[in-house]
């Protein structure tokens, strides 16, 4: 079976490199973007971040309708540079940074899942890459 295209997000961030790592990387942070849309949060937030180290984010809509954990295990880090991991269904993701004038640019591959098209992962993986923006630039 042919492997599926990987899709891609990709954002500006306008702050240094050391801010935008850590926003990504620190559970107390993370609650506050890892989200796709205004009517969703994350109420909680865990992260060992080294190669072999899990994470998980629990994802949830605000009217308590539907509720999941984002979790998963690290391959590859380079500090300031790269993340890699394997989410729990199998998929891969890599999220890049890297230093431009006027900031840190991100670029986030994943491998799509088969539940949804690629134009709602792909809309859905970006609101959540906006709204690291959005709660970064603002701190």
């Amino acid at each position: 079976m042919a492997k599926t295209e990987p899709i891609k997000t990709e954002s500006e961030i306008a702050a240094p490199i050391e801010r935008v790592w850590e926003v990504w990387t620190k559970p107390e942070h993370i609650i506050n973007w890892a989200f796709a849309s205004d009517d969703w949060e994350a109420p909680n937030a865990e992260n060992d971040l080294k190669v072999g180290g899990r994470f998980k984010t629990v994802m949830a809509a605000k009217d308590k309708s539907a509720s999941f954990d984002f979790t998963g295990t690290y391959t590859d880090i380079k500090e300031h540079e790269l993340i890699e991991y394997n989410i729990d269904d199998g998929r891969h993701v890599k999220a890049e940074f890297k230093i431009i004038p006027d900031g840190v640019h991100v670029t986030v591959t994943f491998d799509p899942e088969k539940q949804n098209t690629r134009e709602m992962q792909q809309s859905g993986w970006q609101g959540i890459l906006d709204n690291f923006k959005k709660y970064t630039e603002s701190i």
